[in-house]
């Protein structure tokens, strides 16, 4: 399975990835513009930059081989791909009890608040391939391979 990876030597903390993941998941997934003028209300980013220090990266689901946020999940909305192994979340099933946060061993999944959901990666299922922050990352700081590439 294709998951996304990221070179922290090349990440310049530019937080785009979280821009254009932004986009990707909003009415307008293809026009920047749209997406933050007509937008409203903006989704969440599903990843997000840390930064300590010189250190920075993007940080996001890693659509686990056995995910613990599946089986947490007490409304069966999140769900395993078993052809394509991307973790995903069917968000009018979500209740938003925040099982899967503690779930979750990496931290990977947001609350969103507003909406009373969770968000988390789904590499850009309604979007394409690569997913938006790979695609528009302008250093290459985040890829999406195989794992072994």
């Amino acid at each position: 399975m294709k998951k996304v990876y990221v070179r922290e030597e090349y990440c310049i903390g530019c937080h785009l990835c979280e821009v254009y993941c932004v986009m990707a998941h909003s009415r307008y997934p293809h026009d920047l513009l749209k997406a933050f003028k007509k937008g409203d209300p903006l989704p969440l980013p599903r990843l997000w930059v840390e930064e300590k220090g010189p250190l920075t990266f993007a940080f996001q689901c890693r659509h686990c081989e056995e995910p613990h946020c599946v089986s947490a999940c007490i409304t069966g909305a999140l769900q395993k791909d078993t052809t394509t192994g991307v973790v995903t979340c069917e968000q009018e099933r979500c209740v938003g009890c925040w099982t899967c946060v503690l779930a979750c061993t990496y931290g990977a999944i947001r609350r969103d608040t507003k909406n009373g959901k969770m968000v988390k990666c789904d590499l850009c299922s309604n979007w394409g391939e690569p997913p938006a922050c790979v695609y528009y990352c302008p250093n290459e700081a985040l890829i999406f391979v195989e794992r072994g590439e």
